[in-house]
């Protein structure tokens, strides 16, 4: 047990910028949780969710499996998991090999102003390993995440750590406004997926990009 204040989210979003490979794809979810990775990590290869809490890790999940030849990471808030906990079991139930689900457990809803959560002593970890993510772990510090994202990374998941993080109720400011469809536009070249060009006359036509 680790005595003393909990890390920060940003003690822990430096430790994976220094591990995640460049090809990683990594969906974070609203808030700080978008705006600070930004402004540590800012790639094409981020999808940053924007005011639709807890849909960070059913988007991942489903990337997760339509591109099982990329390593996919999502960091959801305790309280968006707390909304969407069908993402969880669903998870368990389709289990990617390429899925690490990174949980921010801070206590609060942080994105609304800090108000506490109704259980912010729940064992997140123990839950993800009853809904099939047998490897969940708890962390409590930047070095030991660093080490666990390493390890999970590098072996079949889907995995599952739970990051005990101080609250950060200040807002992060990033290093350019947020835009949803530039976000996506690029997200789409990084990945290469089709994009949607419509058409002078109405409708449109999906256009194939090189992955």
């Amino acid at each position: 047990m680790v005595t003393g204040a909990p890390p920060t989210r940003e003690a822990y979003y430096r430790a994976m910028a220094e591990t995640l490979p460049p090809e990683t794809l990594v969906v974070t979810s609203l808030g700080n949780a978008s705006y600070l990775w930004a402004a540590v990590r800012d790639r094409p290869e981020n999808f940053y969710v924007e005011d639709a809490m807890g849909l960070a890790l059913p988007l991942a999940l489903g990337l997760a499996v339509a591109r099982p030849d990329r390593q996919v990471v999502a960091v959801e808030g305790d309280g968006g998991m707390l909304m969407h906990m069908g993402g969880l079991i669903t998870v368990g139930a389709a289990a990617p090999a390429n899925l690490t689900v990174l949980l921010i457990q801070n206590g609060v809803h942080a994105a609304s102003g800090g108000q506490a959560l109704t259980n912010a002593a729940l064992d997140f970890a123990a839950l993800a390993r009853t809904a099939g993510l047998k490897g969940a772990r708890n962390i409590e510090t930047a070095d030991a995440f660093a080490s666990a994202l390493a390890g999970a990374l590098g072996n079949p998941g889907p995995s599952f750590l739970a990051l005990l993080t101080a609250p950060d109720l200040d807002v992060v400011v990033p290093p350019a406004g947020f835009d949803p469809v530039v976000t996506k536009r690029r997200f789409q070249d990084a990945i290469g997926a089709p994009r949607y060009v419509p058409t002078l006359f109405g409708g449109g036509r999906l256009e194939e990009r090189q992955r």
